[in-house]
C-alpha cells in the first residue's frame, strides 16, 4: 500500500513506459511528417469524441477495481476482528474452567497457547496463499512440527489449519478445557473466518471483467495514436508547431496515468506496493494475539518502508 504523497518518478515510468514512447513516436513522427508537408490534420472533434469514450471506459474501470481493493481491505479487516475474538473467547473460556477446577493450569496453558498461535498461522498461511508464495517457514514457529509436516502436502493450508481448529475446539470440550456450550459461540467466529477467506479466493480468482480491459487498452491506444493528428492542424494555425508532441505526450499521460490506477489496483494480493499491505496486518494479528496471552516478547511492528507499507 502506498502511503507517500509524492511518487518516485522512476516507478511511474515504469508503469507507463509503453504507453509513453508510443505518445512520444506518434507525435514526433506527425510532427516532423506535418513540416514536409507529407500528412493532413484532423478534426479535433475526432480525439474529443473518442477521449469521451475512453473515460467512460476508464471510469467505470477505476470504480470497480477501487471496489475490489477496497473490499479485499475491508475482509482483513473481518479477519483481524474475528482472530481477537476467537483468542478472547478461547482465553476466557479456558481461563474459566481452571479457575472452576475442571482443569489444571498447566494443560490449559498449553492448550490456549497452541490454538491462539494456530490462529495466527491461519493468517500467515492466508497471505501466502493469497500471493502464490511457499513461505512456509514463515509460520512453521507457531504450530508443531507434526502438524507443520501434514500441511506441507496440504493444497489449502489456511482450510486445514480451520479444520484443526475446529476438532481441538471439541477436543477441548470434551477434555472440560472449554464449557459445554463454547463451541456454539466459537463456531459462529471460525465460519466467519471461512466466509473471509472464501471472500479474498473469490476477488483473487475472478478478474475483473477481460472485455473492459482490452477495450480500455485498445481505446487508449488509438487515442495515443489519433491525438498527433488531431492537434497539429491547430497549432500550425498558431505557428506553434514545435509544441504540438509536448502537449500531446502530456495528454497522453493523463489518459495512460488514469487507465494504469485501474490496472494496478484491480488485484489485491499480487504483492506489489499498490496491494492491501497483509503483511502488515498479519503482524499485527501476531502482535495482538501473542499480548492476550501475556507474552512479552512480541515481534516488531511493521513500519512503512520508503512510503510502502507490504
Amino acid at each position: 500500500m502506498i502511503l507517500r504523497r509524492i511518487f518516485n518518478p522512476v516507478k511511474i515510468l515504469g508503469y507507463l513506459w509503453f504507453e509513453l514512447v508510443t505518445a512520444v513516436i506518434a507525435a514526433g513522427t506527425v510532427y516532423i511528417l506535418n513540416e514536409r508537408a507529407m500528412v493532413a490534420a484532423l478534426p479535433f472533434s475526432i480525439a474529443a469524441i473518442l477521449g469521451s469514450a475512453l473515460a467512460i471506459f476508464v471510469a467505470f474501470r477505476n470504480n470497480s477495481a477501487y471496489a475490489r481493493w477496497w473490499e479485499a481491505r475491508t475482509i482483513w479487516g473481518g479477519i483481524i476482528n474475528n482472530s481477537r475474538i476467537f483468542a478472547r473467547q478461547i482465553i476466557a473460556n479456558a481461563d474459566h474452567a481452571v479457575a472452576a477446577g475442571k482443569a489444571d493450569p498447566e494443560s490449559v496453558e498449553a492448550y490456549k497457547r497452541e490454538l491462539v498461535y494456530r490462529q495466527i498461522a491461519f493468517a500467515h498461511a492466508l497471505r501466502l496463499h493469497l500471493r502464490g508464495q511457499q513461505h512456509s517457514g514463515e509460520y512453521r514457529h507457531l504450530v508443531s512440527a507434526e502438524e507443520f509436516d501434514a500441511l506441507q502436502n496440504g493444497h489449502n493450508v489456511p482450510n486445514l489449519l480451520l479444520q484443526t481448529q475446529g476438532g481441538r475446539i471439541k477436543e477441548g470440550v470434551r477434555t472440560e478445557m472449554l464449557g459445554p456450550f463454547d463451541n456454539i459461540s466459537l463456531e459462529p467466529t471460525l465460519s466467519g473466518l471461512n466466509n473471509f477467506q472464501g471472500s479474498c479466493e473469490r476477488i483473487k480468482n475472478t478478474p475483473l471483467l477481460r472485455q473492459y480491459d482490452f477495450f480500455t487498452r485498445l481505446f487508449l491506444l488509438a487515442f495515443i495514436l489519433l491525438l498527433p493528428f488531431c492537434l497539429i492542424g491547430d497549432f500550425a494555425k498558431m505557428e506553434i508547431g514545435p509544441l504540438m508532441p509536448f502537449v500531446s505526450v502530456l495528454i497522453s499521460f493523463v489518459f495512460a496515468t488514469m487507465g494504469k490506477v485501474g490496472e494496478v489496483n484491480e488485484d489485491p494480493f499480487e504483492n506489489r506496493i499498490t496491494d492491501v499491505p497483509l503483511t502488515a496486518m498479519c503482524n499485527t494479528i501476531e502482535r495482538d494475539l501473542k499480548e492476550m496471552l501475556g507474552e512479552t516478547g512480541l515481534p516488531p511492528k511493521l513500519l512503512p518502508e520508503n512510503g510502502y507499507l507490504f
